[in-house]
């Protein structure tokens, strides 16, 4: 089993910056791939981005060139740097490994 706690959230304006975490723990031996996703109010869960093992990076494209994805192996922790932030980035963005979710992290930005 993996545990998975994100950190970081919280209420900026729009414009601002925010940088998500999750800490990976349990059996995190064979973690490849780790996500980032988001759930607005009434809207499904979607994809912001994800990253394997070997670097492949993969972006939602409403967040190219604005959301960063990172991850520290040695410490098991996912980051998503997030600049520019937009209303629409409004939601509850969980982390993602295998099957597993956290609980997620409530991001709200003001316009």
């Amino acid at each position: 089993q993996v545990q998975l706690v994100e950190s970081g959230g919280g209420l900026v304006q729009a414009g601002g910056s925010l940088r998500l975490s999750c800490a990976a723990s349990g059996d995190t031996t064979c973690i490849s791939t780790m996500g980032w996703y988001r759930q607005a109010p009434e809207k499904e869960r979607e994809l912001v981005a994800i990253q394997a093992n070997d670097g492949n990076i993969d972006y939602a494209d409403s967040v190219k060139g604005r959301f960063t994805i990172s991850r520290d192996n040695a410490k098991n922790t996912l980051y998503l740097q997030m600049n520019s932030l937009k209303a629409e980035d409004t939601g509850v963005y969980y982390c993602k490994v295998f099957t597993y979710w956290g609980q997620g992290t409530q991001v709200t930005v003001s316009s």
